[in-house]
């Protein structure tokens, strides 16, 4: 079973990159949405310091909502979906496998960037290690949530809308932790150790639960 996990993983990042629907596009919106920020505030530097890290947890949320609609619906409509569930693997197991493959390829180089631009945000440069931190904490939540809301478009032609819609009211408490724990982080006084207990943990809960819920989803689709 490790081995047919880890040739699922393999062709998924393998597709993800290869399309150019991975890593560099999510990257690109994500320098978008914070280059144009300071534009919109304006020069009050400790304005920006203050929603510094709002922006960057709503631009990686949004930022990892790209490729959602398509992480199950392109295998569906080429057929290979259902070869996959004729495989040894749990469906619940080849959907934990997709959302991981999506965050390698989406989540992690927006953690990697997040430094980087936060000095664009005024953000110290003595936090900007525990904005990754956080970043890495809470972001696998948002992709594997957003599987829920891509089994449930997987048969809707035009789904993509939809995926955002259905998925954006689950995210809020990890951006809510997000924010409080970045915000701790950079601007305290709060201790960063308690909202990043919390969001480490609404992650392992959503790895473990939005898989399941996803197969699921999936089960009626194909119904």
């Amino acid at each position: 079973m490790i081995g047919a996990i880890a040739m699922l993983f393999r062709r998924e990042t393998t597709l993800a990159l290869r399309v150019g629907g991975g890593a560099m596009m999510g990257a690109v919106f994500f320098l978008t949405i914070v280059a144009i920020m300071p534009f919109a505030v304006g020069p009050d530097l400790n304005l920006l310091q203050r929603i510094g890290p709002a922006i960057l947890w709503v631009g990686a949320l949004l930022a990892t909502l790209i490729g959602l609609d398509r992480l199950f619906q392109a295998d569906h409509e080429d057929g290979s979906l259902d070869l996959l569930t004729m495989t040894e693997l749990p469906l619940a197991v080849i959907v934990a496998v997709k959302a991981a493959a999506h965050w390698v390829t989406t989540g992690l180089p927006l953690v990697i960037a997040a430094p980087l631009l936060g000095l664009m945000l005024n953000v110290e440069p003595a936090a900007l290690g525990a904005v990754a931190l956080t970043l890495a904490a809470g972001t696998p939540a948002l992709t594997f949530i957003g599987t829920i809301g891509a089994a449930l478009t997987v048969a809707l032609r035009r789904g993509g809308l939809l995926v955002p819609i259905l998925i954006l009211p689950l995210t809020v408490p990890v951006l809510i932790f997000g924010v409080s724990a970045t915000n701790a982080a950079v601007t305290g006084p709060m201790a960063v150790s308690t909202p990043l207990t919390i969001l480490a943990g609404l992650t392992l809960l959503s790895v473990v639960l939005a898989p399941i819920a996803a197969a699921a989803a999936l089960r009626l689709a194909f119904d």
